[in-house]
């Protein structure tokens, strides 16, 4: 029966192949004459992104598909067909001369330095001090400047916040469906973190802006004493003894670590699916139906609930952001090496970066100024400068020009396009200027970039993938089988990409401060019955959940994130703001003009007002 269904899949396949190249050679006389370039490579624009296509798979076809996939048949058939079908073999058909760039890392200009009128502390005085957002009519998130009123008013102390938190742990546990943000938490240790903070606001001897405010950071750090799992069942055997940097940097200033929050298994995913034992699959607060987005997906379920209003992920191909736009939080992926990810798995050392989810973008402000410095154990950003915030609380944005590349731009359902649209023309009654742009190579860019990510995570996985196979989930064997096809000269090909797609970046960022973008073509896509049970593969979802994504991991330039409405359904629309290497100030003072867009928030199906 199994050698059957093999030579019926064979058949399916090979006349679906050849149907496909039959058309393609059709139109353009043979497979390859439409790609293949020679000599040096002239930049065409970007043109609308191109249709991918892979089966939706989940329960037994998962199995057998995952089965097939690893076999020498999966190999040498599946998945080439798959790679042609999704354009992955790209780069095999281009003639590229530039020299490869394998770290996306970027000098600081010489502008980057220069003083500015305020330092960072007078600055987060100033966001710290300013009207709440609570003063609006209607629902707000409680954000750090909620918390340090109450602690500074004597309305609440840390430890009588921490009670409430552990409360609402609990709760989240007995919840149908469970909530599955924080999956790892311990009472002793959040008692103890709140007390000593309790006592240094009694003696007015706090340590920061975020001394006693909760936070969470992705399992994908090492922290003191959970599981180092990173999403699996497999790994962190042992409670961790040393903390990741970020950890050490909460920990220094005050911050009450409430535990680590769930994550898309291994990093390999964008809704958040991980459905073994000590993860389960993560819900959307504002539809528990839906999908948080991923990788990080428990810290932005954590934040968009109220558990915390500060989660720490890590960004690979979106993975802060795409979930900080599901749960309709803000997200901010850092410039490459910007934050330490010392402590962190490095699953892609050359597309991930370390950022703050947050309620607001006052509040990932705050973060980014304590966490943002060079980290001696860490080889990326030695020479970053110093990260300040130049003009974020300017009353307008006279003066800043906004890159558009409008059929980029549109490449998105009809319900994001419009939010974005009308954020876009909010920017400009502000006094900002918007700039058309051309987004160069964005197919190929989109390529390389997933050859890059999965060609690093295949070799560092290498081990586990021998040992652990049948312990990782399906979804994750399909990726990693997938990441097996790419060759070395696919690798370094793509890199020679990196070094033409971040050229034209640096000749756009000298005509425009930033590039605007949807955050995610679409809302959260629901969860099924079976994902609960096997989980599930749809690569045609990933390529598109990250379409806007992967030109900021690819390049290494920070990216924002900011809610700008919602579906008709109720589920968050966020836009996406891009700058320069190290300006992340530029995209905080746009993000928090965003914000006042924005004329209400909706408040989430779940919710826990830990300050009530």
């Amino acid at each position: 029966m199994a050698l059957l269904l093999l030579l019926l899949l064979l058949w399916v396949l090979s006349a679906a192949a050849g149907a496909y190249l039959c058309c393609v050679r059709r139109h353009t006389g043979s497979a390859t004459a439409v790609l293949l370039r020679r000599g040096p490579r002239q930049a065409g624009p970007s043109g609308p992104p191109r249709d991918t296509w892979a089966p939706k798979l989940c329960g037994a076809g998962l199995r057998l598909f995952v089965h097939v996939a690893n076999t020498a048949f999966g190999q040498i058939c599946l998945l080439p067909f798959l790679m042609r079908m999704n354009n992955f073999s790209l780069m095999r058909s281009l003639d590229i001369h530039e020299d490869p760039t394998f770290i996306p890392e970027v000098a600081a200009g010489v502008t980057e330095d220069k003083l500015e009128a305020k330092s960072p502390s007078d600055v987060i005085k100033q966001l710290t001090d300013a009207r709440s957002d609570s003063a609006r009519s209607g629902f707000s998130f409680k954000g750090i400047k909620d918390y340090l009123e109450c602690y500074r008013s004597g309305k609440l102390t840390p430890s009588q916040v921490a009670k409430n938190i552990i409360a609402m742990l609990e709760d989240c546990d007995k919840s149908t469906p469970p909530l599955r943000a924080i999956v790892q938490w311990d009472q002793e240790q959040i008692m103890l973190m709140a007390e000593a903070s309790t006592t240094r606001y009694r003696n007015k001897c706090t340590l920061s802006c975020l001394d006693g405010i909760p936070v969470c950071l992705k399992e994908e750090f090492k922290v003191v004493p959970y599981h180092h799992r990173v999403g699996t069942v497999y790994l962190g055997t042992q409670p961790e003894t040393e903390d990741a940097t970020v950890a050490k940097k909460l920990r220094e200033a005050g911050a009450i670590i409430i535990g680590v929050s769930n994550m898309h298994e291994l990093g390999t995913g964008t809704t958040g699916c991980n459905p073994n034992r000590y993860h389960k699959i993560p819900r959307n607060p504002y539809n528990p139906n839906h999908f948080t987005g991923g990788s990080s997906s428990g810290s932005a379920a954590a934040v968009a609930a109220g558990l915390c209003p500060v989660a720490i992920g890590t960004d690979g191909g979106g993975s802060v952001r795409i979930p900080a736009s599901f749960c309709g939080v803000v997200g901010l992926k850092g410039t490459f090496g910007r934050i330490s990810g010392h402590g962190c798995l490095p699953l892609s050392y050359s597309t991930v970066s370390v950022g703050p989810i947050c309620t607001s973008v006052a509040d990932a402000a705050i973060v980014y100024s304590i966490l943002a410095e060079p980290d001696p154990l860490y080889p990326y950003g030695l020479k970053q400068p110093k990260a300040t915030l130049p003009d974020m609380c300017a009353p307008d944005l006279k003066g800043l020009k906004l890159g558009v590349d409008w059929t980029f731009f549109k490449a998105c359902d009809a319900e994001v396009l419009s939010a974005c649209e009308k954020a876009v023309k909010h920017l400009q009654s502000l006094g900002a200027s918007v700039v058309e742009v051309s987004l160069p190579e964005m197919e190929e860019a989109r390529v390389a970039h997933v050859i890059c990510i999965l060609s690093e995570m295949r070799d560092f996985l290498q081990p586990d993938f021998n040992k652990h196979f049948h312990e990782m989930n399906l979804e994750t064997r399909a990726s990693l089988a997938l990441g097996s096809q790419f060759t070395a000269l696919d690798y370094i090909k793509a890199n020679r990409q990196r070094t033409r797609t971040m050229r034209f970046l640096q000749e756009i960022f000298s005509t425009v401060n930033c590039i605007l973008t949807p955050a995610i073509p679409c809302t959260a896509p629901r969860i099924h019955e079976s994902d609960l049970l096997t989980g599930r593969s749809d690569m045609s979802f990933t390529v598109r959940s990250m379409r806007f994504m992967q030109l900021g991991n690819f390049t290494g330039i920070p990216g924002l994130v900011v809610p700008v409405g919602y579906s008709t359904a109720g589920l968050p629309i966020s836009l996406q703001v891009m700058a320069k290497w190290w300006d992340e100030a530029v995209l905080l003072r746009i993000g928090l003009k965003l914000e006042q867009f924005r004329d209400q928030t909706r408040k989430p199906s779940i919710y826990y007002d830990i300050l009530a």
